[in-house]
């Protein structure tokens, strides 16, 4: 099992940063990759970005706004969140893949509003 606690979330006006982290505890070695994904109200839950060996991919409507980092030494997995927009808003989720299984914390609100 793998426990994965997200933190970092809250209120930022358009164009500002938040930096959100994600812990992850129990069996973590033989974590193949860790991502973050959000979900809106009424919306489904996408996709934001992934980390996996090193290599990095990202939603294109985030692409040059956000940035997903590991510390494998703290296993926390961190997404930068740059020049936001009220669209951003939406509870952050972090998940991991390990063999066949898949992880998600409880999620992080994020609010861009002025």
């Amino acid at each position: 099992q793998v426990q994965l606690v997200e933190s970092g979330g809250g209120l930022v006006q358009p164009g500002g940063s938040l930096r959100l982290s994600c812990v992850a505890s129990g069996s973590t070695s033989g974590i193949n990759a860790m991502d973050w994904s959000r979900q809106a109200p009424g919306k489904q839950r996408e996709l934001v970005a992934r980390i996996a060996r090193g290599v990095t991919n990202y939603a294109e409507f985030v692409k040059g706004r956000f940035t997903i980092s590991r510390d494998n030494a703290k296993n926390t997995v961190y997404l930068q969140m740059d020049s936001l927009k009220p669209e951003d808003t939406a509870v952050y989720y972090c998940g991991a893949v390990r063999g066949i299984n898949n992880y998600w914390g409880q999620g992080t609100q994020v609010t861009v509003s002025s």
